[in-house]
């Protein structure tokens, strides 16, 4: 039986368990977060982003959350600069075409501010320029995928949140803290 660890990766944790960046500026990794030998993340998030992290000890089931053959759907709350309109939403609908060729089409909604943790640093906000939230559903995982979608389409992404990972997802889950969850 395969252990599966869900865990909330705050903001500026390295989704590792090491860290071999500079020397004598440590960040803060997953072992920071997680004390459990042998478990392993099924894919990677941003020090930039918080949100879900799947772990688990099987490497077959690790490569079916990460790898975009399978179509696992992540889904993300994407706090974005400026005021989405319906065609914005249409064309991340439809997917976008990014230096490293076109996206699979995304679900993309426009919704109300989550209620979320305070983020630490938080966000800036600046009086004159609005803000929204989208929901966006994506099935493959490229680099920073999100990010460069909601640009793309001239929403820059300020704040990055991943909610769910297939069944899996943060519900009841505070940032720092992981739990045992069902295999997949």
């Amino acid at each position: 039986m395969s252990r599966v660890i869900v865990f909330n990766k705050p903001y500026g944790v390295l989704s590792q368990f090491t860290d071999k960046g500079t020397e004598g500026s440590p960040r803060l990794t997953l072992s920071d977060y997680i004390d459990l030998k042998g478990v392993y993340p099924a894919g990677r998030l941003d020090r930039d982003s918080e949100g879900l992290m799947v772990l688990t000890d099987d490497g077959r089931l690790q490569a079916r959350i990460a790898s975009p053959k399978f179509r696992k759907p992540k889904s993300y709350l994407v706090m974005v600069e400026g005021t989405p309109t319906p065609e914005q939403i249409e064309q991340l609908r439809r997917g976008v075409t990014l230096k490293d060729g076109p996206t699979r089409p995304a679900r993309c909604d426009l919704i109300d501010a989550p209620d979320l943790w305070e983020r630490d640093p938080p966000v800036r906000y600046r009086k004159s320029v609005p803000d929204a939230w989208l929901r966006l559903t994506i099935t493959e995982g490229r680099n920073r995928q999100v990010r460069r979608m909601t640009a793309h389409v001239g929403l820059p992404c300020l704040r990055l949140v991943r909610w769910s990972v297939g069944d899996w997802s943060l519900d009841g889950l505070a940032p720092g803290t992981w739990r045992l969850a069902p295999g997949g």
